[in-house]
């Protein structure tokens, strides 16, 4: 079978493009003073869910790709410990994501790994599965980044 086209469309939907944003639209041009600002009450800050992402994709690729991997504690290890983030911190977590997510990239384009065998430490899931979780949580998260900044009045 010539999976070619699932792989480039699983890159455009991984990297932004179409229906969705990529991270740089998310983040661009926000003022370092919103990064940890509340958007409204039980609302988590752009800090949180950039942070958030940065460890659930590294979760879910070192997952992929090492059966020694051993996942976060549910729920606290995957937020921030940090309520306002140094600029060292925030220029950290942005290279994190962005490597980690060129790593998922780089992953599909290897025509020589199998997405859709099971995994054999995955309890019956594939690589595919874990590029769809990626893709879909970035998603859900990035749309939450647009929304607090409109609350907080940083998007045109």
């Amino acid at each position: 079978m010539d999976d070619t086209h699932l792989r480039a469309d699983l890159v455009e939907l991984l990297k932004g493009g179409s229906a969705h944003l990529t991270w740089e639209q998310a983040l661009r041009g926000l003022p370092p003073e919103l990064r940890a600002a509340s958007p409204g009450r039980g609302l988590h800050t752009i800090w949180e869910l950039l942070e958030h992402m940065r460890i659930a994709q590294e979760d879910i690729l070192r997952y992929t790709l090492d059966p020694y991997w051993k996942s976060p504690v549910w729920p606290a290890g995957y937020w921030p410990s940090a309520l306002e983030p140094t600029d060292a911190q925030w220029r950290t977590c942005i290279a994190g994501f962005r490597r980690d997510l060129s790593a998922v990239v780089k992953l599909v384009r290897n025509r020589r790994f199998d997405l859709t065998a099971p995994l054999p430490h995955g309890e019956g899931r594939t690589a595919l599965r874990e590029v769809l979780l990626v893709a879909d949580h970035n998603a859900h998260h990035l749309g939450q980044i647009v929304q607090a900044r409109r609350l907080l009045g940083a998007w045109a």
